[in-house]
């Protein structure tokens, strides 16, 4: 009789994913005392945690089949274009970067390297990034990265707490400028812990002697750029610290947090190349002084000096974290968001200085250009100075706009029954902001001159808070002295294209550098590796664009 031939592929994946095979198990039972992983799960799951339904779970597929189901939900996705902000941007993930390192299986492990000996190229990169964010932020100390912005909101408040010398008080002040996911995970940190969190605007604070800390938001979400100095003055006069939640690109042309007394800088690192991804995963940051650099949350990246006087990289610090001070610990952040760290490291190497600086402007000039537009409109901001998004008084109008915008498949920002808000970035264009001009418009026939307005339109960035240093330098950001900051074209790829290179001699390879270095400027004009389906799409309140996804959502909620 011939062996059973097996007419489906559906097992061949956990065949391939899970490690024991039969034998390995029996063994391990053996040696537990038991005859089945039944009777080992009965044996240690405590009755009080045991599940007692069963799931509604569908027959299982191939991998094939599995990928293909989930192309074809994702592929149902209406690709709005969306101009919400709150923290989430469009932005343009370079070729290179897509493939060399998000590809790259030597890069796209999600966690801190545990051993530098044979990490030495990721640990670089996100030494970079800590530099990165120290420079922007203008504070000393930056660690490897955070799950996320609001995550690293609440990290801040408790880091607070236990910096402030106010140690009565159990008060943490956050502006109502905040963006509102960084408002609720602060709160939902906040009650187990017994602090309030006091949500205000900051314009109507009176006394701050009862607060340990605060958190403000630079720019404030509804798009308004604020001169924090006298505030953050008065609550270091009583004793609390202050955090800031600041936009990178905004601060290439910002003073950074540090300059006007800030304790710590967080923020998303989102918009440095990583796509919206359906809301996440994207790096947050955090930073701080250097006399508070012990109880900083999170992975350090360090470099060391042998006694040859050679210098390698590994992870600093690690006498504050849980595996070796256990409930001491002053990080419990055991990780980091390394691959997308990377990659809004890469981002910044690959545009430099002064391209990060040049998309800040260009995505400023934009907002400023729209803004001016619209008002010709009847319609003007609320903002006297901006950096990227605006808060508009549309009145009745409102979910009419709304309405015609999710027509041209725009999602604008939902305010409330009389304002809207936008936010623009760096994949907008002159025809996206004619587009906006044609929804905002009773006339259509009537709209702006897009190329008057960008020769007239002065910028709308407040001249006190205007970055006074270059990046990554000790010079003015004079734009009429020669750029330092402009290397050779291809050699601004050389961290990632060196550390290629390295690794393939390592392996025989006979790969030459500058042959790497064109391969990968080739990959620019190769298919993203992103689906556009998935890769876009930002997840909101706003109801279009995703609606067929929540068909994934829907099916695990009713297989419980």
């Amino acid at each position: 009789m011939t062996d059973r031939i097996e007419l489906t592929t559906a097992n061949e994946f956990i065949a391939r994913h899970i490690g024991p095979r039969a034998a390995d198990e029996q063994a391990m039972l053996q040696t537990l005392g038991f005859d089945s992983i039944e009777a080992l799960s009965e044996s240690v799951i405590p009755e009080s945690i045991k599940g007692t339904s069963v799931l509604n779970l569908p027959a299982g597929q191939s991998e094939a089949d599995a990928l293909a189901s989930i192309k074809a939900i994702a592929g149902k996705n209406q690709l709005f274009k969306t101009y919400i902000g709150q923290g989430y941007y469009n932005t343009h993930t370079p070729a290179p970067i897509l493939r060399n390192l998000l590809e790259n299986p030597a890069w796209y492990t999600a966690y801190t390297p545990y051993q530098p000996e044979i990490s030495q190229g990721r640990l670089e990169s996100l030494l970079n990034f800590q530099t990165l964010i120290s420079d922007l932020t203008g504070l000393p100390i930056a660690n490897a990265s955070l799950l996320d912005e609001a995550t690293a909101a609440a990290e801040a408040m408790t880091f607070c707490k236990r910096l402030s010398k106010n140690k009565g008080s159990q008060q943490f002040f956050a502006s109502s400028h905040c963006h509102p996911q960084t408002l609720d995970v602060l709160r939902t940190r906040a009650e187990p812990l017994g602090i309030t969190v006091v949500v205000a605007d900051e314009a109507e604070l009176g006394d701050v002697s009862d607060y340990f800390g605060a958190l403000l938001q630079y720019p404030a979400s509804n798009g308004d750029v604020f001169d924090y100095r006298e505030l953050v003055e008065r609550f270091h006069a009583a004793n609390a610290l202050v955090a800031v939640a600041a936009d990178l690109l905004a601060l290439t042309l910002l003073t950074p947090p540090g300059e006007f007394g800030a304790d710590v800088a967080i923020g998303s690192a989102q918009r440095f190349g990583v796509p919206l991804g359906f809301g996440g995963p994207h790096a947050a940051y955090f930073s701080t002084r250097d006399a508070f650099k012990r109880d900083m949350p999170g992975r350090l990246v360090g470099v060391s000096v042998d006694r040859h006087g050679k210098q390698a990289l590994r992870l600093a610090m690690q006498t504050r974290e849980q595996h070796i001070r256990r409930e001491k610990a002053t990080s419990n952040i055991c990780t980091a968001q390394v691959l997308l760290a990377n990659i809004a490291s890469m981002y910044a190497v690959y545009h430099g200085p002064r391209g990060l600086t040049q998309i800040a402007k260009r995505v400023h000039q934009l907002t400023a250009i729209l803004a001016e537009g619209l008002s010709t409109l009847g319609l003007k901001a609320e903002q006297a100075f901006f950096f990227d998004s605006l808060t508009l008084n549309t009145g009745s109008r409102t979910a009419a706009l709304h309405a015609a915008a999710r027509a041209r498949h725009i999602n604008l920002r939902e305010i409330d029954d009389q304002h809207l808000g936008l936010s623009l970035d760096e994949t907008t264009s002159q025809s996206a902001v004619e587009t906006l001009w044609e929804i905002f418009a009773s006339d259509a026939q009537n709209l702006p001159d897009f190329t008057a307005l960008a020769a007239s339109v002065p910028s709308r960035l407040p001249a006190a808070l205007l970055r006074g240093m270059s990046l990554n330098s000790a010079a003015p950001a004079d734009a009429s002295q020669p750029a330092a900051d402009a290397p050779d074209p291809h050699a601004v790829l050389t961290p990632v294209a060196g550390n290629l290179h390295a690794w393939a001699v390592e392996d025989g390879a006979t790969v030459e550098k500058g042959q790497v270095i064109a391969i990968m400027e080739a990959m620019k004009m190769e298919t993203s590796i992103l689906a556009p389906c998935a890769g876009i799409v930002q997840i909101s309140k706003e109801p279009g664009g995703y609606l067929e996804a929540k068909v994934v959502i829907g099916r695990v909620e009713a297989a419980d």
